[in-house]
Order: C-alpha cells, then sequence, then structure tokens
C-alpha cells in the first residue's frame, strides 16, 4: 500500500503512463481501468487525465 508521503512524490495531475507505474500494469490496461465508470476521469481534449488525489482516493475505497 502506498502511504500518503509516498503519494506527494507523484504529480498533481497523473496520466495512464503514471498509473501504469504505479500499479504495475501495461498502459493500455491502465485505459481500460481509466474508461470505467466509477474512475474520477478527467479529460482534456483527446487527453485522459486525473487528479493524484481523486485517484489515490479512487483506489482506496476499491481496496
Amino acid at each position: 500500500m502506498i502511504v500518503k508521503e509516498q503519494e506527494e512524490n507523484y504529480p498533481l495531475v497523473l496520466t495512464a503512463k503514471d498509473i501504469s507505474q504505479i500499479l504495475k500494469i501495461s498502459k493500455p490496461t491502465a485505459y481500460e481501468l481509466m474508461n470505467q465508470t466509477d474512475f474520477p476521469l478527467m479529460k482534456i481534449g483527446r487527453c485522459k487525465r486525473v487528479f493524484r488525489f481523486e485517484f489515490f482516493n479512487w483506489l482506496r475505497n476499491r481496496v
């Protein structure tokens, strides 16, 4: 489990690449995860992003 201090080492806004590195999954799997309806996704044009704090809150609620 990632502790709060470690969370702050990640960028404020996460990409699929960041999520794949955090969860140790492939980038396509990270995109699948981001496409789930309960995922706190933010779209900027065609780019998919998520705020760091929302991602880790979402992750905690899923565990």
